[in-house]
């Protein structure tokens, strides 16, 4: 249980962007033996081997190939989560002087707890592009500053006595993060000179940048026995690390195994999925495509395949709260260390009909995996993930899985420990048994 979630927090370290999610992924890949392709070029590719791409930096898909047959239902199986995660992004011309304190302009991404934000010492990563050899080729940089810059303040009881009642809150007048004491004639442009110091180039160099905030904190084990998990990114660095484990298994028994196993890790699923490089584009139908046009198949093919294949949508699910109990469906309400969580709803938000939760049933049955389910509350209507989306576009079975957790989409969340293992077992077995 604890190995597990030592993998699962060591990669909420290094996920601070969904650009860094994709590095850390692509590490771990490549230290599998896992071969790089690129979308622009033609493919080459061999039974029995592995293989990894990106898609605009923030999103990356990996599979390994079978040694036996590639059409026949049942052999091809997907799981796929996403890489970003709610926060606060940081907008161009950002430096803001407000009676003498440098502060930033910032923009929401996703459905954040703003609250959660505040108080808290963060830090800065996300991608910068500067000036390269023609305008067609910027220069891109990762960073990650990595230690504290920046912190929201809240303002005093004293002066808002209505604080504990729930005020709302402005992201354009309070979410304003503090990351300077300037003086009344600081530098309108700290924020532009500050980073053009950091990478060592002129300001007028720097064309443009996704930077991110992100909790400094790291995350930890709490509990009395160790039982839970605090950290932040738990949506969806969760699923990430547990597709990842699985494609990795199953890359090592390729020999033994028939079929296509892809993992998919998408961007952009906090704000609809919707993106080029999100899981409402057309890359994973383009990758499957190429896949089996590369192995010498055609589209006929690849469609009989698509048709008994299985997808899993791994994203997180909400777990009871024990002081709000009455938000939850009074029935059917998972728990922490309930084992890996099967969402339904009859809207679709979550994919899945009978037949798949059947088949995942059926499988942590046969696997001495614990699983529970989730619905909503009949009148508290819920969130929804890729899984509709991406199904819609490469219509298969498919059934939403994920970790059960409290505080989803705060700036720090809570698991159980022993969820993550049984969500990275789910995983592994969904790819080769």
């Amino acid at each position: 249980m604890y190995d597990s979630v030592r993998s699962l927090l060591e990669l909420v370290q290094e996920a601070v962007s969904p650009w860094h999610t994709v590095q850390a992924v692509r590490k771990r890949l490549s230290k599998a033996d896992f071969q790089p392709l690129k979308l622009g070029e033609k493919w080459q590719l061999e039974s029995g081997k592995s293989y990894y791409l990106e898609a605009f930096g923030s999103t990356v898909l990996a599979f390994n190939i079978g040694c036996n047959g590639y059409t026949e239902a049942n052999n091809l199986r997907i799981a796929a989560s996403h890489t970003d995660f709610p926060g606060l992004r940081i907008k161009p011309h950002a430096s803001v002087i407000k009676d003498g304190y440098g502060v930033l302009n910032i923009e929401s991404y996703g459905g954040l707890i703003l609250a959660s934000w505040q108080d808290r010492p963060l830090s800065i990563a996300g991608k910068i592009t500067l000036k390269g050899q023609d305008a067609f080729h910027p220069q891109v940089r990762l960073v990650d500053f990595a230690k504290p810059l920046l912190t929201i303040p809240e303002l005093a009881i004293h002066m808002n006595r209505k604080v504990n009642e729930g005020v709302p809150l402005k992201k354009q007048k309070e979410m304003l993060p503090l990351m300077a004491v300037l003086g009344k004639d600081g530098d309108k442009n700290f924020f532009d000179h500050w980073l053009a110091k950091e990478l060592g180039c002129e300001p007028e160099e720097i064309l443009a940048y996704e930077l991110n905030l992100y909790p400094y904190e790291a995350g930890c084990q709490l509990g009395l026995a160790g039982e839970l998990v605090s950290a932040p990114r738990l949506d969806n660095i969760t699923s990430v690390e547990a597709c990842l484990q699985g494609i990795v298994a199953s890359s090592d028994e390729a020999q033994e195994l028939s079929g296509i196993r892809l993992a998919a890790f998408f961007d952009n699923e906090e704000i609809g999925s919707r993106t080029k490089q999100g899981a409402g584009s057309g890359i994973l139908l383009e990758v499957l495509e190429r896949i089996y046009l590369a192995l010498g198949y055609d589209r006929e093919a690849m469609w009989q395949a698509v048709s008994g294949g299985f997808m899993l949508s791994v994203d997180v699910a909400h777990a009871l709260h024990p002081n709000y109990g009455e938000k939850y469906d009074p029935y059917t309400r998972p728990v922490l260390n309930g084992g890996v969580t099967l969402k339904q709803a009859a809207s679709q938000s979550y994919a899945g009909d009978a037949q798949a939760v059947a088949i995942i049933k059926a499988l942590c049955q046969q696997e001495g995996i614990p699983c529970q389910m989730f619905v909503n509350h009949a009148d508290q209507p819920g969130g929804s993930t890729l899984g509709s989306i991406a199904s819609a576009l490469v219509p298969m079975r498919t059934m939403d899985v994920g970790v059960a957790m409290l505080s989803m989409h705060s700036a720090r969340e809570t698991m159980g420990a022993a969820d993550q293992q049984a969500l990275n077992e789910l995983i592994s077995k969904f790819y080769t048994v």
